[in-house]
């Protein structure tokens, strides 16, 4: 079980550290790619290769639905039900002003009670309550958020000192990350309510920025 909490945890910072292209945006025809290839990768390499995959799309300027596709299609290619997909696609179709077709994806990402160690539904509930512009529910998952229990007895994860804790991620790397895990992001929400959900998730509003 600890090394399923720190697999997800890896996974996690990997998706929230990792750059997503944000600006709202009109498509361009640059969004080429070989789809025969992308629908053959594995969900791992289709999904984290931060160089290749769906993200590999997004990183170019106007492809933030062209990938959002990709991930709805890979998706229904390979009957994939796993939370992160629809998460990614979620947030790429959100970055570009989709916010209704985002909440609907958003609401199929949630994790099982009893799965949920790091907090991850009430960042989605956060998340979403942004969308829907309901600060009071915002502010109620952020606070369920907030006392969200750092894992303990795992000699991979330091204990939490001063909101932050040391990860010794799988490839031998350690790297301090905040926690509770997108405390952080939902800051930012929080901070630029009335801003679009591209300008909040920026690290400016993270920081206080209004």
């Amino acid at each position: 079980m600890k090394r399923q909490i720190l697999i997800f945890l890896v996974s996690f910072v990997i998706a929230t550290f990792c750059s997503i292209a944000r600006a709202q945006e009109t498509p361009t025809p640059n969004c080429v790619y070989d789809r025969a290839r992308m629908l053959a990768l594995d969900e791992n390499q289709f999904d984290q290769d931060m160089k290749g995959g769906w993200r590999a799309l997004s990183s170019t300027p106007g492809c933030n639905l062209a990938a959002a596709d990709l991930l709805r299609e890979y998706r229904e290619a390979h009957h994939q039900t796993s939370g992160l997909l629809f998460w990614h696609e979620a947030q790429l179709r959100a970055f570009s002003g989709q916010y209704r077709e985002a909440i609907t994806l958003m609401e199929h990402s949630y994790k099982p009670a009893d799965a949920d160690k790091a907090g991850w539904n009430p960042y989605v509930d956060a998340t979403i309550a942004f969308l829907r512009k309901d600060k009071p529910a915002l502010e109620q998952a952020k606070s369920r958020l907030a006392i969200v229990p750092p894992p303990t007895g795992d000699k991979d994860m330091g204990p939490v000192v001063d909101g932050y804790m040391e990860v010794k991620f799988i490839d031998g790397t350690t790297r301090k990350i905040r926690w509770p895990m997108n405390i952080d992001v939902v800051d930012g929400l929080e901070n630029c309510f009335d801003k679009s959900y591209t300008e909040a998730y920026e690290n400016t509003c993270r920081q206080g920025a209004h």
